[in-house]
């Protein structure tokens, strides 16, 4: 078998090829769909993995294996100038994992953020986001805490959602040990991690507890009962399928789960009305681009301050190929500078 870091130098050597002949190396032609064109390095890797067993087709073990080992293919160096610290905190059934990132220029003004990794609550840990949370921590200059929650199926709903409460609770306590103003933080997350950002906002306003300084959800899962026109237009994209999709959700949600339960959906909730402003990405090619816009719409209709950016030629899961494919890096690095923005006095 090749070394890791051989593959990975050839993937990122075929990848800076010119767009024009990455597509005559998967197809012929560009893709279209929806109004919208496909990266050429996502096609690529779209492209080769027609080659590669569905995911829904493993076993959640295997699949976090593969998953791992194919993200680390894509994933990006950590910033420069940017301290990690891997520490324990107290989960609602144990000690949870997380990690810290720290900038060397950390704004001593600029909350704490709260951050969920993607992988439909059963794939996933802290590498996973490990290149963007370090990206956030140096253009945003802020401090970045990736929290590793429980997995599906050992762990269903509402497990990992629990542990992400009990990890944002346990930092709005500790916010001064990562340099951050007293009980000042954010929440993000990308997919299953935005899912659980949307819904942490919403809990803090059940409860009566104060809302994040920011939600930034990345092609969040809001509403896990949607049938929309997306999951059938790009229902066959890479990374996540409609398969895919509905493995995860399998995976995650008992047999006596509603779908429509809005600590599963969170676009059902019947206000949004008071929740704190929000960043809400979309990748182009991804069935769940309709929900992070619907999203995105109903918080705006609701008078939530709300910035919307949808990027039209990748796909998701797009934070995680920051290191192989351009166009992911130019976004991620868009994207903390949005949070830098929403940090900084009006």
């Amino acid at each position: 078998m090749a070394d890791p870091g051989v593959q990975k130098f050839i993937l990122k050597t075929l990848l800076s090829l010119p767009g024009p002949i990455l597509r005559l190396m998967s197809g012929g032609t560009a893709v279209y769909r929806g109004g919208r064109t496909l990266d050429p390095a996502f096609q690529f890797l779209t492209h080769g993995a027609r080659n590669l067993p569905s995911m829904a087709s493993l076993s959640p073990v295997d699949a976090r294996a593969a998953s791992a080992q194919g993200l680390a293919m894509m994933s990006g160096p950590l910033e420069p100038g940017v301290r990690v610290e891997t520490l324990t905190l107290p989960g609602p059934v144990g000690d949870l994992k997380a990690r810290a990132y720290r900038p060397a220029d950390q704004d001593s003004t600029a909350p704490l953020m709260v951050f969920a990794h993607f992988g439909g609550g059963v794939i996933g840990d802290l590498d996973t986001c490990h290149a963007f949370c370090s990206i956030l921590a140096r253009i945003a200059r802020c401090a970045v805490l990736s929290v590793d929650y429980r997995l599906a199926p050992e762990h269903r709903f509402p497990a990992g959602l629990e542990d992400m409460l009990a990890a944002w609770r346990w930092a709005r306590d500790n916010t001064a040990r990562f340099g951050a103003p007293s009980g000042h933080l954010a929440i993000g997350g990308d997919s299953m991690g935005g899912n659980f950002a949307a819904i942490l906002a919403q809990e803090m306003m059940r409860t009566g507890e104060p809302q994040p300084a920011l939600q930034l959800l990345i092609y969040p899962a809001v509403d896990v009962a949607s049938e929309t026109p997306s999951m059938t237009a790009f229902g066959d994209s890479y990374p996540l399928s409609r398969e895919v999709m509905t493995w995860f959700m399998g995976q995650y949600m008992g047999p006596q789960d509603d779908p429509a339960d809005v600590r599963l959906s969170p676009l059902r909730a019947e206000s949004l009305a008071g929740l704190a402003p929000a960043i809400v990405i979309t990748a182009g090619f991804d069935p769940l681009v309709d929900q992070g816009e619907a999203y995105a719409r109903a918080l705006k209709a609701a008078g939530v301050a709300t910035t919307f950016r949808c990027y039209d030629g990748l796909a998701h899961g797009f934070t995680a190929f920051n290191g192989a494919v351009a166009a992911a890096d130019v976004a991620c690095r868009e994207i903390a500078g949005l949070v830098r923005q929403s940090f900084q006095p009006a």
